[in-house]
């Protein structure tokens, strides 16, 4: 062994020594890229956020040697697929993927696992079964809702839904728990429907669109990134406010308090953590390292009650959206909680 060897070794050593994550020999030379289909809303830029703070400080301590995030341009599923293929050709090592498609994707990550490539999927996951995906129970977050609306409104009424992006899994899942929530309370009926996108002003003009045609309504079922915007709609066409659900995006929590402030006004908050694509980033490190991961990882989704609203809202960025952020140790946590 030469003396620049040793040299080289023990400085090695030392790094790993001062470093607060266990870099391992076996990722330090992996490459992981995030692929994200849409980042037009407050939560997939804390996403994206999340994602390169939390992931820089990985690159920087050497765990892995890059951890880079592209987002398409277009919410497209054949755009987002080409992403991916390119990815393949550049030779990453792990994809995290936020997918605009349940299905769509499959043949693209099809031809990244056949090329020894780990897949992992989150938020909008995929349903190819060579992929791991993280997800939290979308559906019992939409059954929770009308649950949540049965305490407050117990003679039920008319609802009006604020759907996502069409489409994606994550709609499709809260939709439908929705819907088995208002099978479970009769009491309840949808009266309309408008896709919001997960955006304010979207949720706004399609809100606007719709009530002139509605009975009164009684409470609004949301998906998150919505409920501050059909706020302003039923404000500006003079209607009765209903109880509407929030998610956690820090208007809607500020109006919220503004709103609790003057009249009481009570209603809840709900949504998956925008820092869910750092649990991701840690599970394909962590395969990676050649740990054994089961196929399907489950995380709680964020709820933020009338007694937890300013706290959540005192950690909460100016136009943010409340978040958790996982560390590598988080991951091995759920990873282990899951055998």
């Amino acid at each position: 062994m030469t003396i620049r060897t040793v040299l080289a070794a023990s400085a090695a050593v030392f790094a790993c020594a001062l470093s607060p994550l266990s870099a391992s020999a076996d990722t330090s030379d992996k490459k992981i890229a995030l692929s994200n289909n849409y980042a037009g809303n407050s939560w997939r830029q804390a996403m994206l956020t999340s994602w390169n703070k939390v992931t820089g400080e990985a690159v920087s301590a050497g765990v892995v040697a890059a951890a880079d995030a592209f987002t398409t341009a277009e919410n497209q599923a054949t755009e987002q697929a080409a992403q991916i293929q390119n990815m393949i050709l550049q030779g990453y090592d792990a994809i995290v993927i936020n997918a605009a498609s349940p299905t769509a994707l499959n043949g693209a990550v099809k031809e990244a696992c056949d090329a020894g490539i780990v897949v992992v999927s989150f938020d909008g996951i995929v349903t190819e079964p060579c992929a791991w995906r993280i997800a939290v129970d979308f559906k019992e977050m939409g059954r929770s809702q009308v649950e949540y609306l049965s305490t407050k409104l117990p003679d039920g009424g008319n609802l009006l839904e604020i759907r996502g992006l069409a489409g994606v899994f994550v709609d499709d899942e809260i939709s439908a728990g929705i819907h088995e929530g208002v099978q479970q309370f009769p009491q309840f009926r949808i009266a309309g429907s408008v896709n919001g996108d997960w955006a304010q002003d979207v949720a706004q003009r399609a809100v606007a669109g719709i009530l002139p045609s509605l009975p009164e309504i009684v409470g609004v079922v949301t998906q998150g990134g919505d409920g501050y915007g059909a706020a302003q709609a039923f404000e500006a066409a003079r209607r009765p406010m209903p109880i509407i659900v929030m998610g956690n995006r820090e208007d809607e929590l500020q109006w919220w308090k503004q709103q609790k402030d003057a009249n009481g006004y009570e209603t809840m908050s709900v949504s998956i953590a925008p820092g869910v694509s750092t649990l991701a980033f840690w599970v394909a490190q962590q395969i990676l390292d050649g740990k054994e991961v089961t196929k399907d990882l489950t995380v709680p989704f964020l709820s933020i009650g009338q007694d937890t609203l300013e706290e959540s809202l005192e950690t909460t960025e100016r136009g943010g959206v409340a978040n958790v952020e996982y560390s590598q140790a988080d991951a091995e946590k759920v990873i282990a909680e899951a055998e």
